[in-house]
């Protein structure tokens, strides 16, 4: 799923195995969630910590042909659950803007010039992004050129305490 889905990150099954490794055999407070149907994966989601009372959503895919049914919906839900039961208050992800043209208003602009201004009229268009904030999660920084010009990367961040 990571190949398909995310090729940028992940354009090998080696690198994908990696990621997978890393995340099994890493940190001890590191947790893969799975969605599950008829014995096939057909989504998952990692949790890593971050800071002392910050964790990172990382991954998050969905098979393609199972997108759009709520399943990252409840992956995102399932995973802040877990982070708070480890006493996380806040939850991160990252989402990079780096397909050829970009997709968001940070894209292909120079950041470096009023970031601040930029990052207040952000649009995601069809970005992963806009899924992050229709999920509670809101741009907290942004990295100009993370993944080469013009192309940022996207911090967003979930507060998991009322």
């Amino acid at each position: 799923m990571l190949t398909d889905e995310l090729p940028l990150g992940w354009p090998t099954l080696a690198d994908a195995m990696g990621e997978i490794d890393e995340m099994l055999n890493g940190s001890s407070d590191a947790l893969i969630l799975c969605a599950v149907e008829n014995n096939d994966v057909i989504g998952w989601a990692g949790l890593l910590r971050a800071y002392c009372k910050v964790f990172e959503l990382h991954p998050l895919v969905v098979r393609h042909d199972r997108q759009r049914e709520g399943i990252a919906t409840t992956l995102v839900n399932e995973i802040a659950r877990a982070a708070r039961k480890k006493g996380g208050l806040t939850l991160l992800a990252g989402a990079d803007d780096e397909k050829p043209g970009g997709e968001t208003s940070l894209a292909n602009v120079n950041l470096y010039d009023d970031l601040p201004g930029k990052m207040a009229e952000f649009d995601p268009g069809a970005h992963q992004s806009a899924f992050f904030m229709k999920q509670g999660f809101r741009v907290v920084g942004v990295v100009p050129d993370a993944n080469g010009i013009g192309k940022p990367g996207i911090q967003l961040a979930k507060r998991l305490y009322i």
